[in-house]
């Protein structure tokens, strides 16, 4: 395949609760729709943050040709804003970059124009919290019982996720909502386009401060743990990591950026950046009201809703790594249950396993699932219960890994955190 030569961001159109943003590469136009229903995008402050999703969005186009040159045109960009688009570019893509061979470090990114500060004044105790269904996002709602909640979700133009919207409604908070319309026909009519992942998070992150900036919410409250910012593989020099636009270094420079065109009144911060998947398990262990509903599977959030599965698949990464980290503080019948599967004694995953605890040929998956610290620490919890000494194979596991950090230190905190002291209790 041949790259592209140059991809252009023609313009964003904001009006009432929508947005439309421009593109083109090499000739072909792009546009992407988002609804924010209900929202009055008008004021200067959602702009700006419009603006910025905008520059971010436009990643899931420029892929396809993976272009010499990213013209910004005359979007607003200041130099935080700069530092972290060029961050999205390079490592955002970075296992897009990776899979298909592609160095992205020459992208000349040119255009844009200069940015205009429009402060907000926001109550960081009224948050909005972006919710995906999983452990994580149900913990963050649970951790943040004290302030004023709202949940945010993110979904299809064209239909809703089941497991997403049952377990919403566990919470009984009240939903704010953005719909996505990605070009996928203009997608599609690239038949040798380059595919891959895209730092997708970065983009709901930014939808979620757009909308709470409309809404008069203070704070987003992301539920991205400590092992996000651990990356998969190092290739040419830099790290790649499928969970980027999720690590402590994303959402650094996303924070400046939102700052620097809102002021540092509002706050967009991670409330589990300190936390481990263990501990989060523990929490969501606890939670017994979200065990009938959640889901963490990605195959129950395929955009064709055709493709979606019902239930849990018990096969994928996800699955098995829920079901590894779960374990230590749910019995194994009560995981059965709620899985209708046992991902842990199949011995089809037996290899899948190995490389969760650190034994493969990565870090890590390319996948949202804890580091090999975690899952290693996790299995050697697991083999102490007699309840699990029939399969053989999670003994020989735990017989060689080597975790560096213990059952017990993983549930204390991990590293640093830009959680403001109102968020915690």
């Amino acid at each position: 395949m041949t790259r592209a030569a140059r991809f252009t961001y023609r313009g964003l159109d904001v009006d009432g609760d929508s947005l439309r943003g421009h593109y083109d590469l090499d000739g072909t136009a792009f546009t992407e729709v988002v609804r924010l229903p209900g929202a009055d995008l008008s004021s200067p402050a959602s702009r700006a943050i419009a603006e910025l999703w905008y520059l971010v969005a436009g990643l899931s186009y420029y892929k396809a040709g993976a272009a010499a040159v990213i013209d910004l045109g005359h979007t607003p960009l200041g130099e935080a804003g700069l530092r972290f688009f060029r961050a999205a570019v390079l490592d955002g893509l970075g296992e897009f970059s990776f899979r298909n061979d592609l160095p992205l470090d020459g992208v000349d990114i040119v255009g844009g124009a200069p940015v205009t500060l429009s402060p907000v004044v926001a109550d960081v105790t009224n948050v909005l919290i972006p919710f995906g269904g999983g452990i994580d996002s149900c913990v963050t709602v649970e951790g943040l019982a004290h302030l004023h909640r709202t949940l945010f979700v993110v979904s299809p133009e064209a239909s809703t996720f089941a497991p997403l919207e049952a377990t919403a409604a566990v919470t009984g908070l009240p939903v704010a909502r953005a719909t996505r319309h990605l070009d996928l026909e203009a997608l599609r009519s690239h038949p040798d386009a380059f595919n891959g992942h895209v730092p997708v998070t970065a983009m709901v992150t930014l939808l979620a401060c757009l909308r709470a900036v409309a809404d008069g919410h203070g704070a987003v409250a992301m539920s991205n743990e400590h092992s996000a910012s651990v990356p998969n593989t190092t290739w040419r020099g830099r790290d790649i990591n499928h969970q980027w636009s999720k690590s402590a270094a994303a959402e650094e420079l996303l924070a400046q950026a939102v700052a620097e065109r809102i002021g540092e009144d509002f706050v967009v911060a991670s409330y589990l950046r300190d936390r481990s998947e263990v501990w989060v398990a523990q929490q969501f262990a606890q939670a017994p009201q979200y065990h009938a509903v959640f889901r963490s599977c990605n195959r129950a959030f395929a955009q064709d809703p055709a493709q979606r599965a019902s239930t849990w698949c018990g096969t994928c990464d996800k699955c098995l790594f829920i079901n590894l980290v779960l374990a230590p503080f749910l019995s194994r019948d009560t995981l059965r249950g709620l899985f209708a599967s046992e991902p842990l004694a199949d011995p089809t995953l037996t290899d899948a396993l190995a490389t969760l605890v650190g034994l493969g040929e990565t870090p890590k998956p390319f996948e949202c699932v804890g580091d090999p610290d975690e899952s290693a620490a996790a299995l050697l919890e697991v083999v102490r219960r007699d309840e699990w000494a029939d399969v053989g194979a999670l003994r020989d596991l735990a017989e060689v890994v080597t975790p560096q950090r213990t059952f017990r230190q993983l549930l204390t905190p991990q590293g640093e955190s830009r959680v403001p002291a109102a968020w915690l209790r």
